[in-house]
């Protein structure tokens, strides 16, 4: 057991340093700041021009949760949509080689033969790309809410349960990548991951569907792709955490694949942790039966 936080440790922290070596971590910081320029100088359009109405309508200040302002809530939320899937791609794209990678080049053979536990490398693994990924969400979420704030003065209600679920995903999507990465070639994990995320997001669009043509086959699907992949159920739920009262209310009872109307169900948070630790648990035990 000792072995196995020692190498889980040690993993870990040249997981982190491969991304800072492979210049991961700038690149993403230069592009993220060109997203952010680009999306908050919309926002900074949209807000001027909703200032402008305020003006002709003869109002001195417009409301920052009143019906006026909802072009910027639903500018808002958008923003954290694609950071979503941002870090959904991040994801996938800095851990699919995370074993497997190691294994085509022959360079796992290496490390393995000094005293590295197979399931600590797996687990430190994980824990590396999912720091960096969670990382990364994190402070994408805080520049463009952050932005959003100075240059307009609203501010999402319930940020904090909102990024928690979406970093909830994030550990997942690492979790299942570092799985496919024991079990096929990096090409092959990454299309397989890739379905996988387009399961969890036909969840929302199969409930859409079966709610309006009132098919309950349709709509059981639905939620099955949520229970399989959950990952879009649980930007579902975020995004529910993100909207002021006024849009919850016109929202209720109207199906929408990119905004959710109700809260995430407990148990399927709970699943969703659960299959965290699942896939991760998998892992590890498939690499330690893996003939190199």
């Amino acid at each position: 057991m000792r072995n196995f936080w020692h190498s889980a440790r040690l993993m870990a922290e040249l997981a982190l340093r491969e991304a800072v070596r492979k210049k991961l971590v700038a690149v993403l910081l230069v592009l993220s700041a060109l997203f952010l320029g680009f999306y908050l100088f919309g926002i900074y359009k949209i807000d001027d021009q909703l200032n402008q109405r305020a003006i002709e309508a003869g109002l001195e200040h417009r409301s920052r949760t009143g019906l006026a302002n909802t072009p910027l809530m639903y500018a808002t939320m958008f923003g954290m949509y694609l950071v979503y899937f941002l870090g959904s791609l991040m994801s996938v794209l800095s851990t699919v080689g995370a074993v497997s990678g190691d294994i085509e080049s022959g360079v796992m053979q290496s490390v393995l033969a000094r005293p590295v536990s197979r399931a600590g490398l797996v687990a430190g693994r994980w824990l590396g790309f999912a720091l960096v990924n969670m990382a990364y969400v994190a402070l994408l979420s805080a520049g463009l809410l952050g932005g959003v704030y100075l240059i307009t003065g609203y501010t999402p209600p319930e940020i904090w349960p909102a990024l928690a679920l979406i970093e909830l995903a994030m550990a997942l999507l690492t979790g299942l990548t570092v799985l496919g990465s024991t079990l096929f070639s990096t090409l092959a994990n990454g299309i397989g991951v890739f379905v996988l995320y387009g399961v969890g997001s036909s969840g929302g669009i199969l409930s859409l569907i079966g709610s309006i043509s009132n098919n309950p086959t349709v709509s059981t699907l639905g939620r099955v792709a949520n229970v399989l992949m959950p990952t879009n159920a649980l930007w579902l739920g975020a995004s529910y955490h993100l909207q002021p009262d006024l849009l919850r209310q016109a929202g209720r009872g109207v199906p929408n694949p990119v905004f959710g109307s109700e809260p995430v169900a407990t148990g399927l948070v709970v699943w969703a942790a659960v299959l965290t630790l699942l896939a991760v648990g998998a892992a590890m035990w498939r690499l330690s039966r893996r003939d190199l």
